[in-house]
């Protein structure tokens, strides 16, 4: 079975809000007060959603916070289960003896 790839939340950013919304990079920068250089990155997958640019986010989209730092998460925890993926699965489960 095929792997799809691990989605940043800066791509969902681009494809499902900006894009759609036909909003760009300088007004969401600068309707939120996110330095556009951060923004930039972000959208690039070069920088993690904060907790600070997630409230921004919710505030402007109408959406939690907690969706952008799930989007975080959910990305960052399989990143490292990529990068350590054999040494994860050599955990033994804890049994009471």
């Amino acid at each position: 079975m095929e792997r799809l790839n691990n989605i940043h939340p800066g791509e969902v950013l681009k494809e499902e809000f900006l894009q759609p919304m036909n909003i760009t990079a300088y007004k969401l920068a600068k309707d939120t007060g996110i330095p556009q250089t951060r923004l930039s990155l972000i959208i690039k997958g070069k920088r993690r959603v904060t907790a600070d640019t997630a409230l921004r986010f919710s505030v402007y989209f109408g959406n939690s916070p907690k969706f952008w730092l799930g989007l975080q998460d959910d990305y960052d925890i399989e990143e490292v289960f990529l990068a350590k993926k054999s040494e994860i699965e050599g955990i033994g489960k804890f049994e009471e003896d």
